[in-house]
């Protein structure tokens, strides 16, 4: 049996790390850092749609379709080297130790938990609007608006892809891979495989979790 098999039976170490502990002692605040997967498309598909409507109000469907490709890949960018460089930034102590755990260490110590696999709106709304923003002043009024469909089309379907890997298991191949590379950052290394939805960026920065399987 392969450790990604013997990972997913029943009572294996990611059914016992399920629930993660509350993040704060506060009902009311912890409540902001849990969220259902279905509150993303809640929140960011009407907003793709309505920077999708502007852009098109500036733009002709080619062109829109171009710049929201760009946006697109900009985002896969930032997935990579947000996760890279601030998810997995740990300190060992103090403050900076706390905020690593709430950001990102929770994950990994309770990978299975359905409640803290996507950003909450606590935070993606925000950071959403500040990203919107930045965009906005880099392209301008012609081309913001499509190249920002594209990211927030690049955002959403990363944190559904994220949720999909750790509650399903994939059955077509490229599914198979972004699962098996994914588990690999979680149970193997987590210093390779920072791309979730878009794992060509480990192999151009040479940060691929490729290989067999460490026992």
């Amino acid at each position: 049996m392969s450790w990604a098999e013997e990972r997913d039976q029943p009572g294996s170490r990611t059914d016992v790390l399920r629930a993660s502990p509350p993040m704060f002692e506060s009902r009311r605040l912890d409540s902001l850092t849990r969220v259902h997967p279905a509150v993303p498309v809640l929140i960011f598909a009407p907003a793709i749609a309505a920077v999708t409507a502007w852009g098109l109000s500036r733009q002709s469907v080619p062109v829109l379709l171009g710049l929201a490709l760009g946006g697109y890949l900009l985002w896969t960018l930032f997935e990579y080297w947000l996760h890279r460089l601030v998810f997995h930034f740990e300190p060992e102590q103090g403050l900076g130790a706390r905020m690593h755990w709430i950001i990102h260490g929770v994950h990994h110590d309770h990978p299975n938990d359905p409640l803290r696999l996507v950003m909450p709106p606590s935070v993606s709304v925000p950071l959403g609007a500040l990203l919107f923003g930045l965009i906005y002043l880099a392209f301008g009024p012609a081309y913001g608006p499509s190249v920002g469909a594209g990211f927030f089309v690049g955002y959403l379907a990363y944190d559904m892809v994220h949720y999909y890997l750790h509650h399903f298991r994939p059955r077509g191949p490229l599914g198979r891979i972004l699962r098996e590379r994914h588990m690999r950052h979680h149970f193997q290394d987590e210093t390779r495989g920072f791309g979730i939805s878009a794992p060509y960026w480990d192999e151009v920065f040479g940060t691929s979790s490729r290989g067999p399987a460490r026992n």
